[in-house]
């Protein structure tokens, strides 16, 4: 029996830190970064990103439709399980931990004590649905006019 690879990965290939590229996301406030490094997040396949927020970042309470496990690449990983921010419900995780998420789990995330970057591997499509709608940076964007071009004149890498 053959067996079929997932698009992209039938050949071996390497990404090095040097060469990720982070790119403002619509659903995550505009100081976050997202790096695509395998996979394509909007289909029903396997993919691999990483999210890096700067000291004192929040995303607030959110859920995602599929299970995703986080491992920390860097700095320290603040995660609060429930459906409202809560600083003292956070819990840290230090460079190496690796956190399973099951889908639809209501959480948010701080970067309490420095930037960090995750890297989240799942089964697409992605979904980040806000329990808040004011807290989504999509609806945000909608009511204030701002757009993709204001968005990627403020990306850095």
């Amino acid at each position: 029996m053959t067996r079929r690879h997932q698009p992209g990965e039938a050949k071996f290939r390497s990404i090095l830190p040097e060469d990720i590229e982070w790119k403002p996301f619509p659903a995550f406030p505009p100081s976050a970064r997202l790096a695509l490094l395998i996979g394509d997040p909007s289909k029903p396949a396997p993919y691999v990103v990483r999210v890096k927020l700067p000291a004192g970042g929040k995303l607030m309470p959110h859920q995602h439709p599929e299970d995703r496990v986080y491992t920390v690449m860097s700095g320290v990983f603040y995660i609060g399980l429930g459906k409202k921010f809560d600083g003292k419900k956070v819990k840290a995780y230090p460079p190496g931990s690796v956190i399973v998420l099951p889908g639809d789990t209501a959480h948010f995330h701080w970067a309490k004590s420095g930037e960090y970057i995750t890297q989240v591997t799942a089964i697409g499509p992605l979904g980040l649905d806000y329990l808040d709608p004011e807290d989504d940076p999509r609806a945000q964007a909608r009511t204030t006019g701002t757009g993709a071009a204001k968005a990627k004149a403020g990306a850095t890498r």
